[in-house]
């Protein structure tokens, strides 16, 4: 399965410790479970905790996840076992580590785009949530390069991934399942990334 991975990170301090905040969203460009295609379905979920979940001193963690309605009966059970961990791999493992409430679930539209030099992405979910980035850059960066990061010390897309490209959030809100924000300027990185099973093909 080969999926792309816009990731916001946001970051808003309580106490002397870090409450973070996250959007994120994943799309498969192409994959699959089984005989079942999932090419071009969405997940993306909500998220907060407080601490840090990669050395297990975090706390709080709340999650609520919406799967892309566009899936029929057997893709959304695909999408269901992939990314809530049952089908074992780097969600089961990273699901176990970061172990949150699940407030919710929806089958909702959810809409995602990337352009192809990676420039913008965007995820929304209408009426829910909704993130539109762009790609860091500056007066030192060369026209249509991108701030990448190698070998991240915490990629929520397991180990062995492509770099990260960062990016800055332009907007971001949520209002759904007890989380609600609105607010801009947050950074966010898109991990491109490859998962594959023992039966893959």
């Amino acid at each position: 399965m080969q999926v792309r991975d816009p990731l916001p990170l946001l970051v808003r301090p309580t106490s002397h410790l870090r409450r973070l905040q996250r959007h994120p969203a994943r799309h498969v460009s192409e994959g699959n479970f089984g005989d079942t295609a999932l090419d071009g379905l969405n997940v993306t979920m909500l998220g907060s905790f407080t601490g840090n979940p990669w050395t297990g001193t975090h706390t709080d963690p709340y999650a609520a996840v919406f799967i892309d309605e566009r899936g029929d009966e057997d893709q959304r059970q695909a999408l269901q076992l992939i990314f809530g961990g049952e089908a074992g791999g780097w969600p089961a493992e990273f699901g176990a580590m970061f172990g949150p409430e699940i407030l919710g679930m929806e089958f909702s539209p959810i809409e995602a785009s990337f352009e192809e030099d990676f420039a913008r992405w965007s995820v929304r979910v209408p009426g829910r949530a909704e993130a539109e980035v762009e790609a860091l850059t500056g007066p030192t960066t060369a026209e249509g390069s991108r701030v990448e990061v190698h070998n991240l010390p915490g990629a929520e897309v397991g180990p062995g991934q492509p770099p990260a490209v960062w990016g800055r959030a332009v907007s971001d809100h949520a209002d759904s399942f007890g989380f609600q924000w609105d607010r801009s300027g947050y950074s966010s990185k898109l991990i491109p990334f490859e998962w594959s099973g023992p039966d893959a093909k």
